[in-house]
């Protein structure tokens, strides 16, 4: 049986849009071959994991900094922010879901740009 964006296991269910999508992906190539649907599944998850972060196994560092309009999510090399708050408190909130979602890691800065923490390392 070939699974698809809409249906799917519901192992799979849980994971980032991307990472889903990748690992329907590598389990149907995965089936094609032979291998059992539990066994498919497994190894087009941690596979799909590993893709989705570049195969390095570093997670991608998400940055909440000052913006003009309050504070912005922005990835490490981004030019442009992922999500714009006017407080700092309410975009920690969504920042958090939103980097948890994408296997990241979030650095939190002050106001005067300098480290306050740092959230989801390995």
């Amino acid at each position: 049986m070939s699974w698809t964006k809409n249906d799917y296991p519901d192992s799979l269910k849980n994971l980032p849009v991307d990472v889903r999508n990748k690992a329907i992906e590598i389990a149907n190539a995965l089936l094609d071959e032979g291998y059992q649907e539990g066994r498919a599944i497994a190894i087009a998850t941690d596979q799909a994991h590993k893709s989705e972060e570049g195969g390095t196994g570093e997670k991608t560092e998400y940055h909440v900094t000052p913006h003009d309009d309050g504070w912005q999510l922005k990835k490490a090399d981004g030019k442009r922010a992922i999500l714009v708050e006017n407080t700092k408190e309410k975009l920690l909130s969504k920042a958090k879901d939103y980097v948890t979602d994408h296997s990241g890691t979030l650095v939190v800065h002050k106001q005067d740009g300098s480290v306050e923490n740092h959230l989801y390392q390995q």
